[in-house]
């Protein structure tokens, strides 16, 4: 049986926002009052991402994901995972549908636009945020923007959507701050330790569920994202069938045999008929129906690897041992 998704969407954001909400009691509590501003301007730093220890549990978040600062104060955003993530504000007029899903072969998406100060109408992107040097994109650990003009400036991840967003309050030049840096890292810390734990619960979930015919290409809730094979090595007898399930809300996976292709994005091979060698489901997005599945029949006996094409380098990869 396939797990509820929109059952175990909803348990998660419930404990995600009791979670968020310690969090920021905690962080109330402990700030005292507010911050007077010094003349000079600040530097702040927010988190891109998070993850586990091994990779596995991916957060998408941006920690924090509302910061409140001066004009002239200046934003660091730090990789903070090995997922690839980008800090994208739109030009004004611009809508994120229009940028979806996220294209790498645009270099409007993949690399860095716009200067060093932010002018609160224009395109602005980060290229590609990652911890890690990620195979086929060109990735930066690091993106700063001073902002010279008060407002609320909102922010996107090109790569995940509405799922990922923050939002920057820039106040008039010598406010008090409401927070300091201090207050943001101890809540943003809380809310790993609730990412961290939403993504391990996706997991087990997900184990409960999975058998020999049917692997989970892993799996996200707006929260966390699962960057494995559930379960990752399956056997079954020669003729029978596994079906690859992406069961996710935004993040994409392959199921690939063999060689890579030159175009991972796009299918190749005959999975009605395998029996080794190259084969590939080409992208199995999420959250779309019958497209977000990949069926392959074994039709010879071998033990059989496979691999996300885009997220092996964390881990995701899988074997099929089929017997006579």
């Amino acid at each position: 049986m396939q797990p509820s998704h929109a059952t175990h969407s909803l348990f998660h954001q419930i404990h995600f926002i009791f979670a968020a909400a310690v969090a920021l009691a905690v962080t109330v509590a402990w700030a005292g009052p507010a911050e007077a501003s010094s003349r000079a301007p600040r530097s702040w730093t927010v988190q891109v991402g998070s993850e586990s220890w091994d990779q596995e549990i991916q957060g998408m978040a941006f920690l924090p994901s509302n910061i409140t600062i001066n004009e002239g104060d200046t934003i660091n955003w730090q990789a903070n995972a090995a997922e690839i993530h980008t800090v994208t504000f739109l030009a004004e007029g611009q809508t994120l549908e229009s940028l979806e899903p996220f294209n790498p072969g645009n270099p409007n998406e993949l690399f860095k636009q716009g200067g060093n100060w932010y002018d609160g109408q224009s395109y602005y992107n980060s290229g590609i945020l990652a911890n890690v040097d990620v195979p086929g994109f060109p990735t930066v650990k690091s993106y700063s923007l001073r902002f010279p003009h008060s407002g609320d400036f909102t922010y996107y991840c090109l790569v995940h959507g509405m799922a990922m967003k923050g939002t920057v309050h820039v106040q008039e030049r010598g406010s008090d701050y409401p927070y300091s840096q201090r207050d943001y890292d101890r809540a943003s810390a809380a809310q790993e330790a609730a990412i961290l734990h939403d993504g391990m619960k996706l997991d087990d979930e997900l184990a409960e569920h999975a058998t020999n015919h049917t692997v989970y290409a892993g799996d996200d809730d707006g929260i966390a994202m699962v960057m494995r094979f559930v379960q990752p090595t399956v056997t079954v007898h020669v003729g029978e069938k596994v079906t690859f399930i992406n069961p996710g809300m935004g993040a994409p996976h392959t199921v690939t045999f063999g060689v890579e292709p030159a175009d991972i994005f796009a299918p190749s091979g005959d999975p009605t008929n395998y029996t080794g060698g190259d084969l590939s489901s080409g992208i199995i997005p999420a959250n779309a129906g019958p497209y977000s599945s990949f069926t392959v029949t074994f039709k010879a006996e071998g033990t059989f690897r496979y691999i996300c094409a885009l997220h092996d380098y964390m881990g995701m990869v899988g074997k099929v041992v089929v017997v006579d």
